[in-house]
């Protein structure tokens, strides 16, 4: 058994500047969590496969392609490849969501 404590990941250097941390990288899926503080965001940006993303605590509003929802903790919302999707903290508390991604991406993420 193989066992893994976010605290323990290590924060991973990105193009949006926050805490993002791989828990999972294998050749077939990769999860990660990234915190957003208050006022924090990801850049929009374009994934080569379908994403799942679900709420670990905190609100946030979810971008896919040109609708957005403000979610809360316990919710999955699912993003398909290739459509343009973002992330953005406007509450006052921390948001952290987990990200997998299956299979792992081979191509590179497209910034818009």
């Amino acid at each position: 058994m193989i066992t893994k404590k976010l605290s323990e990941a290590e924060i991973m250097k990105n193009p949006h500047g926050v805490d993002a941390r791989n828990l999972y990288n294998k050749d077939n899926a990769m999860i990660s969590v990234i915190t957003l503080n208050p006022g924090e965001s990801l850049k929009q940006h374009i994934t080569p496969v379908d994403v799942a993303f679900y709420v670990l605590e905190g609100t946030g509003i979810v971008q896919i392609g040109s609708e957005k929802l403000e979610v809360t903790e316990n919710t999955l919302v699912e993003s398909p490849k290739d459509i343009m999707h973002c992330w953005y903290n406007k509450s006052p508390e921390q948001l952290k969501f987990m990200v997998v991604k299956a299979p792992k991406p081979t191509k590179k993420t497209i910034f818009v």
